[in-house]
């Protein structure tokens, strides 16, 4: 009965399959004149030849068989998905417990972290949070919709030039709009998520896991830099501003390297995409700590009145930190992944 309910044209099918010489070597039995019958009666069996039974019944089986076996799938193989995970949650809880041995050996003397700066901090990360929440969607969005296709068909000098302008005129203009203007600071933070994911939305063409991964890690990695930066003494990292302006600065001419060096410096271009790739994790690594850092600096300014509170313009500084980290992620994890 599931069967039926299920296929409910199975039985069909098999009948359609049956041999015409069936219809045929029924008609010749009955057509032909009678014979002595033996007084024993024979069985159903020997009525007909069961050859023709036989290849009834088969196709009757065949059709069974093709109307499960071509609706079967293979269900992906989880059973090492809590080890994963493990390894997972042990990686991070050990590079957060190694970074914080290592780098904070001088812990913070007030004995503890204010509630105003526990505060600013707390509101710039849900920000930082909303912000690539933001991205993530529109960048989904758009490309679903084909954005992505026309984006990659268009000449990328275009691109990048109109990106990389609208970028940094939204991004400027949030940090120049004050606090006080609500709605066009967050027109305008709004207008630099859009901008970011219309530059990021050709990503969604990777695999979804692969994705879901570097975001993971990318995470795990800011999290535990950020713990550091938070927890550490005050004003111990904002020297870091200086050499982390010049790693960037070499990160960026790294990764220009491709399109003025010819193709025959192989090995000038496998060094210049390591420079991107790892030096680009760590200055954006120093990066995330240098900005907790400073925001923290920023709540004590804004505590004694120095400076307004804007925790749009501090999150925006995150953002780009998570981005950076996030892409290069991407990349590391898509050679991996070819390499294979």
């Amino acid at each position: 009965m599931a069967f039926l309910l299920r296929r409910p044209f199975a039985v069909a099918s098999a009948l359609k399959q049956a041999p015409r010489s069936v219809k045929l070597s029924v008609r010749f039995i009955h057509n032909e004149p009678s014979i002595k019958r033996s007084p024993f009666p024979k069985s159903s069996s020997t009525s007909t030849p069961p050859s023709i039974l036989n290849r009834s019944r088969q196709s009757f089986r065949d059709a069974f068989r093709r109307s499960f076996t071509q609706e079967t799938y293979q269900v992906p193989q989880g059973g090492n998905l809590s080890q994963k995970l493990l390894y997972g949650a042990a990686i991070v809880g050990g590079t957060i417990l190694a970074t914080n041995l290592i780098f904070n050996r001088e812990t913070r003397e007030d004995g503890g972290m204010p509630a105003h700066e526990r505060s600013y901090l707390n509101e710039t990360f849900l920000h930082t949070g909303l912000g690539v929440g933001i991205i993530g969607l529109a960048a989904r969005t758009m490309h679903m919709s084909g954005w992505s296709y026309r984006l990659m068909a268009t000449k990328p000098w275009v691109v990048i030039g109109v990106g990389l302008v609208t970028s940094i005129a939204t991004m400027y203009g949030t940090f120049y709009t004050p606090p006080e203007n609500y709605l066009p600071k967050y027109a305008l933070w709004t207008a630099f998520n859009l901008t970011q994911a219309a530059l990021l939305s050709p990503l969604m063409f990777m695999s979804p896991a692969l994705l879901a991964r570097a975001g993971l890690y990318t995470v795990g990695m800011m999290g535990s830099i950020a713990f550091v930066g938070a927890t550490a003494k005050q004003e111990k990292y904002l020297y870091l501003g200086g050499p982390l302006l010049a790693g960037v600065t070499v990160v960026a001419l790294s990764g220009f390297a491709p399109l003025v060096l010819p193709a025959t410096a192989a090995r000038t271009l496998m060094w210049s995409e390591r420079i991107w790739l790892y030096g680009g994790l760590a200055v954006f690594g120093g990066f995330t700590l240098y900005d907790v850092q400073k925001i923290l600096h920023h709540a004590r300014l804004a505590e004694r009145g120095v400076i307004k509170k804007d925790v749009v313009n501090e999150s925006i500084s995150l953002e780009l930190d998570f981005l950076n980290i996030f892409i290069r992620m991407v990349q590391i994890l898509g050679m991996r992944q070819n390499r294979k």
